[in-house]
């Protein structure tokens, strides 16, 4: 089955509207191990009219050994872009909502550091909950969108930006905790990952407030 290459065109409509766009994506959100993580791409209206850069996708549908090739083209091609995090004890402390919001807003934070004006832009942000706002220290103009990380460029970019950036910390976890197999399963509940839970115990990065060994296998 061929898959659709995501376009520019909300992006082109919505730059008519404001100066840039912050596009967020979160990756990480399900696993059991590992922090959550929200990458942004910024884009502008020169942007917009470049061409989207071949094998973008977002990053569920880019195959883990062309995934690095393909982020570091998205991030060529954006004005600019970011990753931001929230670890498993500040999943533990907050739930996975405000975690979320940490993140998203440590992303746009991370690209204002880089010369972002967020006073002219908005935020678009994948799904159908703004999970940002509420967090980050000043006003979000947000436009949540479902599926905008398989239909819109701009997002899928953010999308293959942070998965690259959180495979490979939870396979730089991996070297001192081989038993959970994190290069494999970077923190999701593989069968081996829960059987490592259950014969040896929670790591430090595990997501401690969870029904962890309950948990349906992903792999």
């Amino acid at each position: 089955m061929t898959v659709a290459t995501p376009r520019l065109t909300l992006e082109r409509r919505l730059l008519g509207e404001c100066e840039l766009i912050i596009s967020l994506d979160e990756v990480g959100r399900g696993a059991l191990a590992g922090p959550v993580a929200v990458g942004a791409a910024v884009m502008d209206a020169a942007g917009a009219r470049r061409r989207v850069p071949e094998g973008l996708r977002d990053s569920k549908l880019v195959t883990e050994k062309r995934r690095p090739d393909v982020a570091a083209r998205a991030a060529a091609w954006v004005q600019a872009s970011a990753v931001g995090w929230a670890t498993a004890a500040e999943i533990d402390e907050v739930g996975i909502m405000r975690a979320l919001g940490l993140a998203a807003s440590r992303a746009v934070q991370a690209v204002v550091d880089q010369g972002v004006l967020v006073e002219n832009a908005l935020v678009l942000l994948d799904g159908n909950h703004d999970y940002v706002s509420k967090v980050h220290p000043v006003p979000l103009q947000v436009r949540p969108v479902i599926k905008a990380d398989r239909d819109c460029a701009s997002v899928s970019a953010a999308s293959v930006i942070a998965k690259v950036a959180r495979d490979g910390l939870m396979t730089e976890l991996h070297d001192s905790h081989r038993e959970y197999q994190w290069d494999r399963n970077k923190g999701y509940a593989s069968l081996e990952h829960r059987e490592a839970i259950r014969s040896v115990g929670l790591s430090p990065f595990h997501r401690a407030s969870w029904a962890i060994t309950d948990a349906p296998t992903l792999f």
